[in-house]
């Protein structure tokens, strides 16, 4: 695939957890058919935790974008709530921890991440995203 291909997708979710499989395994698909295999594990992981977050911590719907420019993938997911998600903390706090692992985990895992509120056309909500380098 040439490095200066760019595409998108988005795939707009209900808030229902089964949504969080359906999300990772239509990110596989994509991936795999724009020949990006080697990006697969750590986007679906990646995703799993973006898109986890939107459906557990709000109430109303969510979206998975996929977009890829330049050589670099970015994972985000965005939901209605536009309060802000909590600050990830270190890993190793988070050992023995049923919660509060996501964040952290795309911390560690993603070359960058970062959110933004949103407000366009009366929607309101926040966008959580993050982004992988080609040679990841």
């Amino acid at each position: 695939m040439p490095e200066n291909e760019s595409w998108e997708y988005s795939l707009y979710i209900p808030n229902d957890l089964r949504a969080v499989t359906v999300s990772r395994r239509t990110l596989r698909l994509i991936l795999t058919m724009h020949g990006l295999i080697r990006l697969v594990d750590v986007a679906e992981l990646l995703a799993t935790e973006l898109v986890s977050n939107a459906v557990r911590h709000t109430k109303g719907p969510a979206a998975l974008r996929v977009r890829w420019s330049a050589g670099v993938l970015r994972i985000g997911a965005w939901d209605a709530d536009p309060a802000p998600p909590e600050p990830p903390r270190p890993l190793g706090q988070l050992a023995e921890s049923e919660e509060g692992r996501g964040l952290a985990l795309v911390r560690a895992c993603a070359d960058v991440w970062g959110w933004q509120p949103l407000a366009r056309d009366g929607s309101r909500g926040k966008y959580v995203w993050c982004e992988l380098a080609a040679a990841a």
